[in-house]
């Protein structure tokens, strides 16, 4: 496997059921996102991408979102020096103009900081949407039309996937947890050929034991690519 795309479902459900704070939910989620960094790291799988803050999670309370952007900006930046020394590359996938001003200046520090680390690439889906994303690299084909640096029949696939926030290869599998069966506006264009996992579990609630039956599941499958 090359590329794991994982949708962290289910932290505040988690959270209810077990009688806490939202906000400890998404906190024990943070510490399945280090186990599943591990994870990747022991089975040499050289990118994963999770699915932190979607531009549609901004109808969410103020409270809540302003905890969950400070919580991922404290993250962050205490685990630099381990990503560092594991040769971990962070980077932010999504429109940066969403971005919180109060800590943009970090989030790109820990890019910059990270950007020759090669062991595992990790991408964070963070005021991102797949519409909006897709939305975005029309407009920059169009104006590259425009300006007269290509002709209309030269759009291929390839043109529109450069022009895409995301430059990782596509994701061979995306796993979601809480047991919702559906994209919820993740990675559409490059989920093409992806292999899709569902987990009734809540994302608090997964073991490593539950990606190894991912990684395992993914491994016998045959792919054709429609041949």
């Amino acid at each position: 496997m090359q590329h794991l795309a994982i949708i962290p479902d289910g932290n505040r459900r988690w959270a209810k059921e077990n009688k806490l704070a939202a906000l400890l939910g998404h906190e024990r989620g943070v510490e399945n996102f280090k186990m599943t960094l591990q994870f990747c790291l022991k089975k040499h799988i050289p990118f994963v991408s999770f699915y932190t803050f979607s531009l549609e999670n901004f109808r969410r309370k103020d409270s809540e979102k302003n905890n969950l952007f400070s919580m991922l900006h404290k993250i962050l930046l205490k685990n630099l020096p381990d990503f560092l020394a594991q040769n971990i590359r962070v980077k932010l996938v999504g429109d940066r103009s969403f971005f919180p001003e109060a800590f943009k200046a970090d989030l790109e520090h820990i890019e910059q900081a990270t950007e020759n680390c090669k062991a595992l690439t990790v991408s964070l889906l963070f005021c991102y949407g797949a519409t909006a994303e897709i939305a975005n690299a029309t407009k920059q084909i169009a104006q590259l039309v425009k300006d007269g640096k290509i002709n209309v029949d030269d759009i291929n696939e390839e043109t529109v996937s450069n022009a895409l926030w995301t430059t990782t290869p596509p994701p061979d599998v995306i796993l979601r947890t809480s047991g919702i069966k559906r994209l919820s506006n993740f990675l559409l264009f490059q989920a093409a050929y992806s292999e899709f996992m569902f987990l009734d579990e809540y994302w608090p609630a997964i073991t490593e034991a539950h990606l190894e039956r991912c990684l395992q599941d993914f491994h016998a499958i045959k792919r054709n690519f429609g041949s």
